[in-house]
């Protein structure tokens, strides 16, 4: 390990030695010239920008479109929707539109249109499950223009928080459905956000343009370039360069350039690096569910967690810039605080489990069970520099337990089929995130294309599933308290989900830029709010 760290410091001082000799003509980077656009580093493509859809990337659909309502610091706060309605038994929403608004292509935002969107969202209700109300909404109906009304099938308490969502949620110009619908494909990209989608070359860049009559008034950022860019010593050349002036964490975590480099540039005066409050878990899925694989046994789990140094992994490959985690959630989120016991560092304790659930070894050798050997799958996420090193830290360790993991990167898309399939022992993935959670993470632990495969193992699956399902209705405050104790207890103690450290929101820009400010969410900034001094 110390190696790798020495090899990589060497190589970002010589990269800043060079980009010392790049300065434009009037002292400047190109970084820092005040041009009112940003062109930022992506690891993946934009993909299919269908906001009622998954594939495309979260951080550009977040520029285009635009929800009902905003989660903030504060609370839930009006966006598209000025004021709204909930009816005595909780289960009838009146939203009060926003006058004026129009879609990109010119046509009316109006309660048709939002009626339009969210039946296009329902009749493909398959896709969302993970999202609850999905499974609530039973009616929409257009009072007026200006008013629409929702109706669920009971209380359901996060109903506005995942209105307030990127996605599926947002509003899409009727004149992009294709047949009335959007759940086979869309025909453009019109929403009512502060940006436009004006051009796209696959695998290369995308190019949002200021929305010139965005309600509430054109962004000072004119052009904003998304920029396919690998991870790493590519990200951050270009950005010495200035082909990129801008890189973010991406909506899977993904690092574009690591801690050490972030930091040499913030050493610099023509780049600031803005971190936002811990918004995430990060941390490995055992698949319980996986009948003939050793993930299945509680002891395996319970084992791998103890064999994980969150230390060392903070500090030594985040560079202390996050936090070990010793639970799925951190303090600070809804309903987490209850106490849970952590999961020490130790390796004794790792092996213990393993002798008493009768996974034994000769010295030196892979432990066996009943003719099976301690031996599993962990995949990670091809294009981020920290899974890969985190993975290969716990590789290490474990093989000094008796245990062997065979580490697969591969892109996102892919490892989310897994998760989804039930087809891996070990995946790295991480929490929805401060917005979300806990219940929308809470609600995966159910969904079939999401966590259903990694708690369905466990002993309690039944009951965790009927809790699960009471917590998101219950009106009685006192009773989720309870219902979310019970629920984070039982997957604490199963160890489904192996915490690892507390993640956040990290921006390298400009040092003129100003405005640089987060949402209540690790999957999108709000551009529209930044600006060059």
């Amino acid at each position: 390990m110390k190696k790798r760290y020495t090899i990589i410091m060497a190589a970002l001082t010589s990269m800043a030695v060079l980009a010392g000799c790049e300065k434009a003509e009037n002292g400047q980077t190109n970084a820092s010239k005040p041009n009112q656009e940003l062109v930022y580093a992506t690891v993946k493509d934009i993909n299919d920008m269908n906001p009622h859809l998954y594939p495309g990337s979260m951080p550009a659909q977040g520029k285009v479109y635009e929800s009902l309502v905003e989660n903030t610091p504060e609370g839930i706060k009006p966006l598209l929707a000025e004021s709204w309605d909930i009816s005595a038994d909780g289960t009838i929403y009146t939203f009060h539109l926003r006058e004026g608004v129009t879609f990109h292509d010119g046509e009316p935002f109006n309660a048709e249109a939002v009626k339009q969107n969210i039946d296009a969202v329902q009749h493909n209700a398959a896709k969302h499950t993970w999202i609850k109300l999905s499974t609530k909404i039973v009616n929409t109906r257009v009072i007026d223009e200006s008013t629409f009304e929702l109706t669920l099938s009971e209380p359901y308490y996060p109903a506005l928080l995942e209105l307030s969502m990127t996605r599926p949620y947002v509003f899409l110009s009727p004149k992009d459905f294709m047949n009335g619908e959007t759940k086979d494909g869309v025909s453009g990209y019109n929403g009512t956000g502060s940006y436009r989608l004006t051009e796209h070359k696959t695998d290369q860049y995308a190019v949002f343009e200021a929305n010139d009559d965005y309600w509430n008034g054109a962004p000072a950022i004119h052009k904003i370039t998304a920029k396919v860019l690998p991870t790493g010593e590519t990200t951050f050349l270009a950005l010495q360069k200035g082909e990129v002036n801008f890189v973010f964490t991406d909506d899977r975590g993904t690092d574009s350039i690591d801690a050490e480099a972030m930091d040499r540039l913030a050493e610099s005066e023509d780049y600031q690096v803005v971190r936002s409050e811990p918004m995430n878990t990060k941390m490995i899925v055992a698949n319980s569910g996986k009948a003939d694989s050793p993930a299945h046994d509680k002891a395996v789990r319970e084992a791998i967690w103890h064999a994980i140094d969150r230390e060392s992994i903070a500090r030594q490959i985040f560079s202390g810039k996050e936090t070990p985690a010793d639970t799925l959630f951190s303090s600070n989120v809804n309903y987490a605080d209850i106490g849970l016991q952590p999961r020490a560092y130790d390796l004794q304790a790792a092996e213990r489990l393993l002798e008493e659930a009768g996974w034994t070894h000769a010295s030196g050798e892979i432990r066996m069970k009943d003719g099976r050997a301690l031996t599993m799958k962990l995949y990670y996420d091809a294009a981020s520099l920290s899974q890969k090193t985190q993975a290969e830290l716990i590789q290490n360790t474990v093989q000094g337990i008796g245990m062997q993991l065979e580490l697969i990167g591969e892109d996102s898309s892919s490892i989310a089929n897994r998760r989804s399939t039930g087809d891996y022992d070990l995946l790295f993935n991480q929490t929805w995130g401060l917005a979300y959670d806990p219940q929308s993470t809470v609600s995966a632990f159910t969904s079939e294309t999401a966590y259903y495969h990694a708690t369905k193992g466990i002993a309690s699956a039944e009951q965790l599933i009927s809790q699960i399902e009471e917590v998101m209705v219950t009106t009685d405050e006192e009773k989720r308290k309870s219902l979310y104790t019970d629920i984070l207890t039982k997957v604490h103690e199963e160890a489904v989900f192996i915490p690892l450290t507390n993640g956040n929101l990290t921006v390298v820009a400009p040092s003129s830029l100003q405005g640089i400010t987060f949402k209540q969410t690790q999957f999108e900034l709000p551009f529209e709010s930044m600006h060059f001094k």
